[in-house]
This record gives structure tokens, C-alpha cells and sequence, in this order.
């Protein structure tokens, strides 16, 4: 839960408190508290009145102000959930006084070492990987290690659990923690004469171009070796990982970059990476705009209409209107109707594959009956009402996503936080056929995607959640949705997930505690890159993050992303190629536009919604200014 969220949560508990004696003073005791995870702590409240005098049988609200990391009980029970600094706030009438709580993460209780191999050759290095877990079998990041060996001369090993191979013989390998501790043990065989060798030894790329190191070593008859390089690097402004034995290096700045293989205990194999500036290749061309300064606006799609012609749909941010524009001149949009609904906020705007179903979705209703409105299309110019659906998504529906394939809409309901799957075969009589969610009442759910028969499902501060929609990987059925796998971060909220290729970009969205919509905004979040080549197991290995701006929505076609980044505006990126490390520092990106100007609601302060490409052009809302409409421009490269 965000801090905005928490904000949100106090104010309603403040808003619901009956009238009552108002005491002048609350005292939480303990002042702090300190605990471990899954550890509690009792903490109680003292009410005095202006003179001093206690106050006794006043209601206490307890509310969890981080609940990702600590929850309270009725009765003021703290227990630790997650490492990290908890804010506890105990209402008494309507005031509201907060302590803090330490949560201590738990430490190790089971070490397990692997070693690269139990029998290296005299000369040799050879890595010891640990795995440490706590007593509740979760596992321990970075715990602090001793290293020792029985027998250096044979087999020594440094403070990172590097083993040095030195003659034939037996040794055990010790490591150590807090209150844990376990050991190896080798046999090292003698030498028999092993040549390294490092490939490819010189190259010439791009910023943000991978190359991937190979190191291989065989001895003097030609048996092959099994090495375990240790990679290393010359030059400030790129990076090498290990993956399985490979060296990954990618470059943000141009350079001559030296890359060593440490493969014995004196033996470093090297090559050489000439990095050229990667360039922009391309710019944005404003071809026309659709500027609504009157309210701020929200999520735009953009269709051809069974008449023919081309429209944007815009939904709008704390309003109750969606805008219908026609864009078939994209030089000159015109609006062509104003549709009216009970909400406080159209947030998504989404069209059937079909092209004759809309469906909007409403939040903040003064009927508190929102849910999604579905649209008939016959007349695009002016979309009428074809029905609603409310039965089971009263709470207002954030964001969906339409199967056309099998006349499903998968819906993001407030109110359960749960993924709602709606059958649309019949749109005057939509029907819930299934639902999925993380069965707890302190989640956020926010956004849903589906491809290729997975869901991939924003679920806020517990990151993207991958279920089987019909994949049939993991049992699931397009009405049945079944878990994959889970990837979350410790900051950021995860608020749109989008899947292309072996790739799952995720975006965050951060708003600051306080911030209010008729100003600027200053939001913040990036763009995190998952590869989910094994979907059970996504693993982060890049971010594209423009300073000081906030990600929001993204679209993504050949190889380029494109990015509503809020104050940054429209942001286009390469993503070809495999992806490593920061993309934005590589250069990647290959074209912006600011989304502001004279009609706006907020002067000189964009607020990039989202984009679409759509018939080679890119159509774009702006939370503060409407719909713009760009086309992506290739600039000429002279060739010497």
C-alpha cells in the first residue's frame, strides 16, 4: 500500500469515528517497539483530557500505516511481517498519533554450499555458491559469511568464497554465519596441463548492444575442461554479469572496454569491446491534436469503426464523460459526441475485436453501483448504451482486457481485488464465469493483460502475478485462471504489465504522499524488465528509467516501446535485440515529445497518459491536455 493509500485508509477510519469526549493527549506505549519477523508486540494507548485526567473506556481504531510490512490487531497486537520500519497509528475519537516499529529480518538458521566442482584440477578456480534460509524456511539475502579452509596449501579460499586450486591432495572448505555454519570438502588433481581460452577477443558494437563471453580450457591431450570464470572489467560506463559460465557484458557510455576471464589462480584470459554511441535514430511529428482543457483526461483506444472511418475513445480522470473523436484526418480530429455516465472517473476504454462492442469502465458512482458499461458501436460517431454490468463488480472496475477469441472480458474489481472474468457472448446479459485474486484484504489490484493464453496481473505492491488463462501449462482454462509464478520488487507499485517476446516490462507508478490533480504532479517509477523465458521463474535484467519523471502506461510494437511517462511525456525505445542493464543510459531511446501546451488544464506540465499505434501513427492521451496524435519519423544516417 502506497503512502497515499494508507493516507486514504486514515481518512476514512477518521471520517466513520462516531461523536464522543475528544482527548487532548494520546500516548502510545511502547514510544518504539522492536521485533523480528513473525515475532509480536503488544502496544496500548493512554487517552488524558485537558487536564491531565485519564480517560478510560475510549475506542481504540488500530490502523497499519505500512501494512506490507507489519499488521495490528483489534486490540493492538503488532506482529512483524516483512524487514523495515512499521508505522502503527492508534485512533482515539478522531485524533491520531503514530509510533514506529523496527522489524528485524530473522536471521540465518541452515546454510547450504555448492561448489563448482568437489574435484578441481591444481590450479584451478573454483566458486562456492551459498544459499542461507531462516527458521521459517525463507530465504536470507547478503548474510555475512566467514570463509576457511583446512588446508590452504592445497585448496585456499577468499572472503567471497572463491577457491584457489594449489596441488594435489584433500581440503575442507568452511563457511560460517551469525549462528550457522556448514562445509565442503575437495580433492584436487594434480595439474595435467590446461590452456584458456576467451572468445570472442575483439568486437566492435553499440551502447546497449550484449555480447555474450565465452571461456573454455582443455588440457594437453585436448579433454575438455569445465571452467568457472570470475569476470572482470576496465573502464567505467559498462557491466559484465555471469550467466551459467557466460560473461553478459553490455556498455552505457562509449568506450574501449578491456573484459578479463579469471579462470586460475594466474591465468586471466582477456578481449577487447570497441563501444560506439548507439544515436538517436528517429523523432516525433506532431500531426494533430485533440485538446481538452476542461477536465483532465485518462485511457485512449483508437479503432476503425464498422462505418469505415477511424476513432479515438478517451475516458476522463475525475469526470464523467468519455470523448468520441473522429481521427480519420489525423491532421484534424474532430469531436463528434460527448458521452455521459455516472462516474467519477472513466478510466479504461477498451473495443472488441469486432469493432461493434465498446466497454468503459466507471468508479465513484453516486449509485456506488459502477461496474462496466458496454457500448453499442453501429454508429461509432455516437456510441449508445447497450447495457451494463454491475452484479458482481459494484465497487468499480479499474482497467480490462477483452478476449474476442472467447467472448471474455477480464475485469479488475476494487472491491474484491480479484480478476473478475466476465462472458460477453451475450453483451446485454453479461455473466461472471470465474475469478482469481491474492486472498487478502491489504492487496491492490490494478491492472490485467492477456496474451497467448497468459494473464499477466498488476497487483501493486505484490508486483505482477502470471496466471494460465488457457496457456495449458499449469491446468488453466480461459474461465479458470491457475498460478504461475509471482515477481515483486520492495519499492514501487506495480501498476501495467506488458508481454513481448521472452520479455515482461512492468511499470511502476509512484505518486507523492500529497499531490493534487489540477497541479503538477511530480510522479516517479520506471519500467522493469523481466525475461519470463521460464515463465515459472522471472528475473529482472534491465529498467528503463527517465530521471526525475514517473512511468505510467506502455504499448509496444516492432521492437519499440512506447511509454506515457507522465512529466516526460511520450517516450519511444528501442527494445531490440536482447536487453541488459539501463536502457535509458545506453541510448535507447530514440524519440520524445512534451504532451503540453496552450490546452491544457495544467500550463506547461505534461502528464503522459498512455500511447496506441495505430495505422503507423501513435495516438496518445495526456492526463492534463487530451489526445495527441504523432507519427514516428526516421532520420536519415549519413554513411562517410
Amino acid at each position: 500500500m502506497t503512502g497515499l493509500a494508507s493516507s486514504f485508509l486514515l481518512a476514512a477510519v477518521l471520517q466513520v469515528a462516531p461523536a464522543q469526549t475528544q482527548p487532548a493527549q494520546i500516548v502510545i506505549s511502547p514510544e518504539r517497539a522492536e521485533i523480528e519477523v513473525a515475532e509480536t508486540a503488544r502496544l496500548t494507548v493512554t487517552a488524558q483530557d485537558g487536564a491531565g485526567r485519564v480517560l478510560d473506556d475510549l475506542p481504540v481504531r488500530w490502523v497499519a500505516s505500512t501494512p506490507e510490512l507489519a499488521s495490528v490487531s483489534a486490540d493492538g497486537v503488532v506482529t512483524g511481517l516483512n524487514p523495515g520500519m512499521a508505522r502503527i497509528t492508534a485512533v482515539v475519537g478522531r485524533k491520531p498519533v503514530s509510533v514506529s516499529v523496527v522489524i528485524r529480518a530473522l536471521p540465518a538458521a541452515r546454510l547450504i554450499a555448492n561448489v563448482g566442482s568437489d574435484e578441481p584440477y591444481a590450479g584451478q578456480v573454483i566458486p562456492v555458491w551459498v544459499s542461507a534460509s531462516n527458521r521459517l524456511g525463507e530465504p536470507v539475502k547478503g548474510p555475512e559469511l566467514i570463509w576457511s579452509s583446512s588446508n590452504p596449501d592445497i585448496a585456499a579460499v577468499d572472503a567471497a568464497g572463491l577457491v584457489f586450486a594449489r596441488q594435489a591432495g584433500s581440503a575442507t572448505i568452511s563457511v560460517s554465519g551469525e549462528t550457522v555454519s556448514t562445509s565442503i570438502e575437495l580433492r584436487v588433481k594434480p595439474d595435467p596441463g590446461i590452456s584458456y581460452r576467451l572468445e570472442p577477443t575483439e568486437s566492435r558494437v553499440r551502447t546497449g548492444d550484449v555480447i555474450r563471453f565465452t571461456a573454455t580450457a582443455q588440457t594437453d591431450s585436448g579433454e575438455r575442461v569445465r571452467v568457472f570464470p570470475e569476470w572482470s572489467l576496465s573502464g567505467l560506463g559498462a557491466q559484465i554479469e555471469d550467466e551459467a559460465g557466460e560473461g553478459v557484458f553490455v556498455a552505457e557510455e562509449a568506450g574501449t572496454y578491456r573484459v578479463n576471464a579469471r579462470m586460475g589462480e594466474r591465468d586471466v584470459q582477456s578481449g577487447v569491446v570497441v563501444v560506439e554511441p548507439r544515436g538517436a535514430d528517429a523523432q516525433l511529428i506532431q500531426l494533430g491534436r485533440g485538446g481538452i482543457s476542461e477536465h483532465h483526461s485518462g485511457d485512449v483506444w483508437v479503432f476503425e469503426g464498422v462505418d469505415g472511418r477511424d476513432y479515438a475513445y478517451i475516458g476522463t480522470f475525475m469526470w464523467d464523460w468519455m470523448k468520441v473523436w473522429d481521427v480519420t484526418d489525423p491532421s484534424n480530429p474532430v469531436l463528434t459526441d460527448s458521452l455521459q455516465l455516472d462516474a467519477r472517473r472513466i478510466n479504461d476504454v477498451k473495443i472488441h475485436p469486432n469493432n461493434r462492442l465498446g466497454i468503459v469502465t466507471r468508479e465513484g458512482a453516486s449509485s456506488r453501483r459502477n461496474g462496466m458499461v458496454f457500448l453499442d458501436l453501429s454508429t461509432p460517431a455516437h456510441p449508445e448504451i447497450l447495457s451494463e454490468y454491475t452484479e458482481t463488480v459494484t465497487g468499480g472496475v479499474h482497467n480490462v482486457w477483452i478476449s474476442g477469441e472467447h467472448e471474455l472480458v477480464y475485469a479488475v474489481h476494487n472491491g474484491t481485488r480479484a480478476v473478475h472474468v466476465i462472458d460477453i457472448s451475450d453483451p446485454e446479459t453479461p455473466l461472471e464465469v470465474g475469478r482469481w485474486g491474492i486472498d487478502s484484504e491489504q492487496r491492490s489490484l490494478h491492472d490485467v493483460m492477456v496474451q497467448d493464453g497468459y494473464a499477466y496481473v498488476s497487483y501493486w505492491d505484490d508486483g505482477v502475478v502470471i496466471l494460465d488463462v488457457g496457456a495449458g501449462s499449469h491446468d488453466g482454462t480461459p474461465t479458470t485462471p491457475t498460478f504461475v509464478s509471482q515477481f515483486k520488487y520492495p519499492i514501487g507499485n506495480t501498476h501495467v504489465a506488458w508481454r513481448y517476446g521472452q520479455y515482461l516490462f512492468v511499470g511502476d507508478e509512484i505518486f507523492p504522499a500529497e499531490w493534487d490533480a489540477n497541479g503538477a504532479i511530480h510522479a516517479r517509477g520506471y519500467i522493469h524488465v523481466l525475461d519470463v523465458s521460464d515463465i515459472e521463474n522471472p528475473v529482472e535484467v534491465a529498467k528503463y528509467e527517465v530521471p526525475e519523471a514517473g512511468a505510467h502506461n506502455v504499448w509496444i510494437e516492432d521492437d519499440k516501446m512506447y511509454v506515457g511517462y507522465y512529466q516526460a511525456g511520450l517516450r519511444v525505445v528501442d527494445i531490440s535485440g536482447e536487453l541488459r542493464g539501463d536502457l535509458y543510459k545506453q541510448g535507447r531511446e530514440i524519440a520524445t515529445i512534451l504532451t503540453t501546451d496552450s490546452e491544457t488544464t495544467t500550463p506547461n506540465w505534461p502528464m503522459a497518459w498512455g500511447a496506441q499505434v495505430f495505422k503507423g501513427r501513435i495516438y496518445s492521451s495526456d492526463l492534463n491536455s487530451g489526445l495527441w496524435i504523432t507519427e514516428l519519423k526516421e532520420r536519415s544516417r549519413v554513411v562517410f
